[in-house]
């Protein structure tokens, strides 16, 4: 199945009769994604699988990701705001979803009454959700985030105690369900750090409170995609993946485990011209032919999330090889030498920018390793006037979402 989410209305365009091309886009594979949780379920063993679709999907698409995955074996979502959970709501999706980072006076009442599960991090941010629970008339399902050496969002140890005593107070008079405990690990890719097992010792410990306090979570949670990947003792009741969902390692130096990159781009040649010996190319001439060449000018710039800084120091597949980015990348556009264009690339035809290599082109990792970053800011950065083109997938696609409690 093919459907096509514009990001942009602008960037379209096509010759001759029938529907029109988008001379840049970006494709996302259902089918790979399906693979991507069928390896993730064979590390979870018998511990299930939340599938962090934040940020929509790592720009992935929220919806049409989160009926893949759910089909292919995940039981429930993880997003970070109450807006990003009603968003699946409102998209037929069922399924359980956890939305963990508020502000203060976040909509606690909606997401009570859309079944979202509260992350959490303080005990203020209980108060607020308890006050929100009366004022519904029903209890808020309540996961709580314990900070165990991160020190971004998450209860702080010092306010362990008094939070765990606020929320049995709160679920012993209905106000709350605590459905769930998690953490967050800060050095998940590196698989033999010691603040892992700090993290793990400390994580007991803080559940042995709940315990103490009558608190029972069904759901606890620990291991991120690097941790379902390289460390099996922490899986505890289900595995929270985010970028391995998505097809990239999280721990690159040790493999791609078996993950499919669900994200192609690509763009159409817009103009094929000659470049004479001497003459510049781009903005302040960073490069200049040492002959007469051709060159190709594609459609895509930082305006798009091809980052400027990647000047010269990228490849795309075009012509049935992979060809050289020369000068600077501009904000609409960029230029890749073709030299005597052997293969008689001409203006219309797809350069693979970034995607699963089945045409040659490289990985978003090559990006990333270019740049000193991760595949996580490569993916979430393709926007502008980029359209967004879903496939595979069968029918799940276009289905109704979700599956029921």
């Amino acid at each position: 199945m093919t459907s096509t989410d514009p990001v942009s209305a602008l960037g379209t365009n096509g010759a001759g009769p029938g529907p029109s091309r988008a001379q840049l886009e970006y494709v996302v594979d259902l089918d790979a994604i399906a693979h991507n949780t069928g390896v993730l379920r064979e590390h979870a063993g018998s511990a299930g699988i939340m599938a962090v679709v934040k940020a929509d999907a790592y720009n992935h698409g929220a919806a049409a990701v989160s009926r893949a995955v759910l089909a292919s074996g995940a039981s429930e979502l993880g997003v970070t705001t109450i807006g990003e959970a009603l968003a699946l709501r409102n998209a037929g999706i069922t399924a359980p979803i956890l939305a963990w980072l508020h502000q203060l006076d976040a909509d606690y009442d909606a997401a009570i009454v859309g079944d979202v599960e509260i992350g959490v991090s303080s005990p203020r941010h209980l108060a607020r959700v308890v006050a929100a629970a009366r004022r519904v008339g029903r209890p808020a399902a309540v996961t709580l985030k314990i900070d165990t050496g991160l020190n971004r969002n998450g209860v702080a140890p010092d306010e362990w105690e008094a939070t765990v005593i606020a929320a049995a107070r709160a679920s012993a008079e209905g106000a709350i369900e605590v459905r769930g405990a998690f953490t967050h690990l800060s050095h998940a890719d590196e698989p033999g750090h010691p603040t892992i097992d700090l993290q793990k010792t400390a994580f007991d410990a803080a559940l042995d409170g709940l315990r103490r306090a009558g608190l029972k979570p069904a759901r606890v949670h620990m291991a991120n995609s690097a941790a379902t990947l390289t460390r099996p003792d922490l899986r505890y009741d289900m595995v929270r993946p985010g970028i391995s969902v998505y097809g990239f390692s999280p721990v690159p130096q040790l493999g791609t485990f078996g993950l499919r990159p669900a994200m192609t781009v690509r763009a159409q040649v817009i103009l094929v011209k000659r470049v004479r010996a001497g003459e510049g190319v781009s903005y302040g001439h960073l490069w200049t032919a040492e002959r007469d060449t051709t060159v190709a000018l594609i459609p895509m710039g930082y305006a798009d999330g091809l980052p400027r800084t990647l000047s010269g120091r990228f490849e795309v597949q075009l012509g049935g090889r992979r060809r050289r980015a020369i000068g600077r990348v501009c904000m609409d556009q960029f230029v890749v030498d073709l030299g005597e264009n052997e293969d008689g690339v001409e203006e219309g035809d797809d350069a693979y920018v970034f995607g699963n290599g089945d045409h040659g082109e490289p990985s978003a990792q090559a990006w990333a390793d270019a740049l000193d970053t991760i595949t996580y800011e490569i993916v979430c950065g393709i926007k502008g006037r980029t359209t967004r083109s879903i496939v595979g997938g069968g029918t799940v696609a276009g289905a109704p979402g979700g599956n029921g409690r």
